[in-house]
């Protein structure tokens, strides 16, 4: 029940989200590009992300399948929320973030050792959530990983 009240706010809350409050241009690009990218880098590795997953890249919140893929954190409600923790302790602040953070945390209290860890590895990876993926796509998932110190979660 708790993990469907999470996906109708966040249904409910792309939309204005995207139009709003997201400043950066969409990367306009397809699964189809995502996948010609050479088979160790970022962009083919989104790619396979989206594919398996069956999602589609999202205009103007191509970052965060990029922070899944980065984080090999999980789709699911709990490893969303800790994916969240983890930027927060990368550095990143926004809106969504601490609402997502807020809400989680009311919802999922048993997770809490869980975001705390998540929390805790996002702060000992170098900062890493400004960059402009867009223009690492056809860098290596590796090297990104290892220079960052990014841990999975």
């Amino acid at each position: 029940m708790r993990a469907l009240l999470l996906e109708i706010i966040y249904e409910w809350s792309k939309i204005p989200y995207q139009k709003w409050f997201k400043k950066e241009e969409s990367w306009d690009i397809s699964m189809t590009q995502l996948l010609n990218y050479p088979p160790s880098s970022l962009g083919f590795h989104l790619g396979s992300f989206l594919l398996q997953h069956d999602f589609t890249p999202q205009p103007k919140l191509e970052n965060h399948d990029v922070f899944h893929v980065l984080t090999k954190a999980g789709i699911t409600v709990p490893e969303e929320i800790s994916m969240q923790y983890f930027l927060l302790g990368n550095g990143k602040r926004s809106m969504y973030l601490m609402g997502v953070i807020c809400i989680g945390t009311l919802l999922y209290p048993d997770k809490l050792a869980k975001f705390r860890a998540a929390f805790r590895k996002g702060r000992s990876a170098y900062t890493f959530h400004q960059l402009d993926f867009k223009k690492l796509l056809n860098q290596s998932l590796i090297t990104i990983r290892t220079t960052f110190l990014i841990p999975s979660i």
